[in-house]
């Protein structure tokens, strides 16, 4: 009776969290798995801000949603959209109370670490005969991983008479691929030898293969291995080397999503940070019908380079989108009234954490550290040694969270980013507390976070949906 007593005591009392997976039945594991192919595959068409965006505009039409310049009045019910710029963008459900009593907003990002061309990529080496691409990496990343991987490119390029051409290079299995080389080991001991792990390969060497063929026809013409390229973009595209200076080409792996272990638990994928979170937030709005308040998730652009620019968290674009709406709620609208609006709301910020490696452990501290597999992260703050440059939810706020959680029977888990001097990041939710919003930050934990294959399970990607389901339908807040 004793230890019945003691276990009774221990259950109240106590934080346990356990796997995902734990006492699943049939029905839960086939809807984990159902929903992991809808996530596999928007990843694989969504690999840059831009097809992230246009994707989704595709999904939401499809479920009723307008872009806001068809409506001229809003009502409960109504679902309407905002692109800005093609790579950042706003949806919303309209709430029974309007925007009155504030929204609720769950903010993702859907730019991901990648390669980009520079401006003028295109050179060609006349002492080996290649032609290669000139490149400057885009966000945290361990250069090293980029190397000897299929790359594709993908992107915009705006002509000379103002044509915007779409280029994907490196998907079709009949298209060519990129890759970046790396120096072989019988000759990098001097070279590479001494160099730290993070410096084994450097920016400027990160030069992508562009061709090695000679341009024949053109016998009097310099540089015709690179001459060849140019023609060959010219032949299927139309542009010229002076219209790369108003492109953006990004090269990122040519790899598919794939499910990972021998019980396909797993996902690995480019871009899961943030999309992650972008798909499963965007799948619980298109859940919602008429909710109590307005429901808004935010696609940002620039999280990956501190939220900056007009696509970024920290441009006026949250003011702007949600001016837009109020508009069309209230004729009578008038632009003061929506600082009091926004202070009057409550957030996810919707980013993925790191989960704890199994071979380095020791940069966790394990008490607060997330597992894969153990559901949704809450991350009460962010930021890097003595939480600077980090939101900190209050204590009232995480405890709403927690209990939409628990009263949903969503998995969940508290962690913070590693150990406390061991490094650290940021996310959104700065930029959207200093709104006055109540914001924390949650998401899906990763493996191998920032790499070209980031891996993570759909265990926590189907139940970071739910949990997003709940904030957005819960009334009780």
């Amino acid at each position: 009776m004793a230890k019945k007593s003691d276990s009774a005591l221990e259950k109240k009392l106590t934080l346990k969290t356990e796997s995902a997976w734990n006492d699943a039945d049939k029905k839960t594991v086939k809807a984990i798995q159902d929903f992991g192919e809808g996530y596999k595959e928007f990843l694989r068409v969504g690999k840059t801000e831009r097809e992230v965006v246009d994707l989704t505009v595709k999904i939401i039409e499809k479920k009723g949603f307008k872009s806001i310049d068809k409506y001229k009045k809003l009502k409960a019910g109504d679902k309407v959209y905002m692109v800005n710029k093609g790579r950042v963008m706003a949806m919303a459900v309209i709430g029974k109370k309007g925007l009155d009593d504030g929204f609720r907003m769950i903010a993702s990002h859907v730019d991901s670490p990648r390669i980009d061309l520079k401006q003028k990529p295109l050179y060609e080496d006349s002492d080996i005969e290649l032609a290669l691409f000139k490149t400057h990496y885009y966000g945290g990343i361990k250069k090293y991983q980029w190397v000897n991987i299929p790359l594709a490119i993908h992107g915009v390029v705006v002509k000379a008479d103002g044509k915007k051409v779409n280029i994907v290079i490196g998907e079709d299995e009949s298209d060519p691929v990129f890759v970046i080389g790396d120096l072989l080991p019988h000759l990098a001991h001097k070279t590479q030898g001494t160099r730290t792990l993070f410096e084994g390969i450097k920016g400027e060497e990160l030069v992508i293969l562009a061709g090695h063929q000679p341009l024949s026809s053109e016998k009097d013409a310099k540089n015709k291995i690179k001459l060849h390229i140019l023609k060959l973009l010219n032949d299927k595209y139309g542009i010229t080397e002076e219209d790369l200076i108003s492109a953006e080409l990004e090269a990122v792996p040519a790899m598919n999503p794939r499910d990972v272990g021998l019980d396909r638990s797993m996902i690995g994928a480019y871009g899961q940070d943030d999309r992650a979170c972008a798909y499963t937030s965007l799948m619980a709005l298109l859940d919602i019908e008429k909710p109590e308040m307005t429901n808004i998730a935010y696609f940002f652009d620039k999280e990956e380079v501190g939220s900056i620019g007009a696509t970024g968290a920290q441009s006026n674009y949250l003011e702007l989108s949600v001016s837009q709406i109020m508009a069309k709620l209230d004729p009578d609208f008038k632009y003061f009234h929506l600082k009091t609006i926004i202070s009057k709301s409550i957030a996810l910020s919707a980013d993925v954490d790191v989960a704890v490696h199994p071979v380095f452990k020791e940069v966790h501290e394990l008490n607060n550290a997330a597992r894969i597999g153990h559901g949704i992260v809450i991350c009460k703050f962010g930021g890097a040694r003595g939480k600077g440059g980090a939101n900190d939810a209050t204590a009232e706020y995480m405890g709403q969270v927690r209990t939409i959680f628990n009263k949903n029977k969503i998995p969940w888990q508290s962690a913070e980013l590693g150990r406390v001097d061991e490094g650290g990041g940021g996310t959104v939710a700065r930029f959207l507390a200093e709104n006055n919003i109540d914001v924390v930050d949650c998401g899906p934990a990763l493996l191998s976070m920032h790499s070209p294959y980031e891996i993570s399970s759909k265990a926590d990607i189907y139940h970071t949906y739910r949990a997003y389901r709940s904030f957005f339908s819960e009334k009780d807040i």
